[in-house]
């Protein structure tokens, strides 16, 4: 049980936040482990999986798609004075090139959230198992969460970080948000998924939401770092124009990237998140030991 203040609520208030010392701790080990053949191998089905099915599904449908959306532009009064405009602006080429960007635009999010999805589901539970094998063996496991917890907990984080993305699109138009707010909303959604499933195997139901209350800011702030890793592959789009002419293998060579992305972050996140969990029964032990509560908080 988690340390208890009156009324038999967890003292949250009683944990110091972690120290940058704890978060580059946690990364630098998160960098040895994703490099592990095991997490190299498991991070192979969700490549597979989602890079296949966007690189089937663009080349299957990437034509029609663009025609579509260019049929419904052509259609809209506000595009239909836009786009000859453009025209006389002798930026005609915007003209070619806006229905393949509008199509990735659309498509990006969904390849995003799909990864993620994979890898939480498929390497997140491997990885956390590995972590207790090399840092904590004799950690309990208690079982907090079932699969379908996970994936419900999951699914509903990410269609509310895709309702923030919808909501968020007109603030994308005001510089520099663009490089502000999708970050911050990959980030939020990885916090959330990553360190849950980190936590759900060894965890206890109060354990595990007093680690992830008590260390909300960290988390989140890692969270963010991982939001701006998995922006990196977006650079492909702007490599050059002409780059949209191999878009179908584009958003397969995307999957790639963020798999590698939050394979890592899922590394990150279960040692630092389970590194948390130890401290916290650690803390316990002492508690039953009987020491005193200042003891308790120090090593909290």
């Amino acid at each position: 049980m988690p340390p208890r203040g009156r009324g038999g609520r967890a003292r949250h208030g009683a944990a110091p936040g972690a120290s940058v010392k704890d978060l580059l701790d946690a990364f630098w080990r998160a960098c040895a482990t994703c490099v592990h053949p095991r997490v190299l191998l498991w991070s192979l089905l969700p490549l597979v999986l989602a890079g296949g099915a966007a690189g089937l599904l663009g080349w299957a449908y990437w034509e029609a798609a663009v025609d579509g959306v260019r049929s419904g532009l052509e259609h809209w009064a506000l595009t239909a004075r836009l786009l000859p405009w453009l025209d006389e602006m002798g930026a005609n080429h915007l003209r070619v090139l806006l229905a393949p960007l509008i199509v990735v635009a659309l498509a990006v999010p969904l390849v995003v959230v799909v990864t993620l999805l994979l890898v939480a589901v498929l390497v997140t539970p491997a990885v956390s198992r590995l972590v207790v094998a090399q840092r904590f063996p004799g950690i309990e496991a208690r079982r907090g969460a079932s699969w379908w917890q996970v994936l419900a907990w999951t699914l509903a984080c990410a269609l509310a970080a895709m309702v923030a993305l919808a909501l968020s699109v007109p603030l994308w138009l005001v510089p520099p948000m663009v490089l502000i707010v999708p970050p911050l909303i990959w980030g939020w959604l990885s916090a959330h998924v990553l360190a849950f499933d980190a936590l759900a195997h060894h965890a206890a139901p109060n354990e595990r939401r007093f680690v992830l209350r008590a260390r909300r800011w960290p988390l989140w702030a890692m969270g963010v770092v991982c939001g701006y890793l998995g922006a990196l592959p977006a650079l492909l789009w702007a490599l050059s124009p002409a780059m949209l002419i191999f878009a179908p293998l584009l958003v397969a060579a995307s999957v790639w990237l963020h798999t590698l992305v939050f394979a890592f972050a899922a590394c990150w996140f279960a040692h630092f998140a389970l590194a948390e969990l130890d401290r916290l029964r650690r803390a316990e032990a002492r508690a039953a030991a009987g020491e005193p509560t200042s003891m308790l908080e120090t090593v909290l």
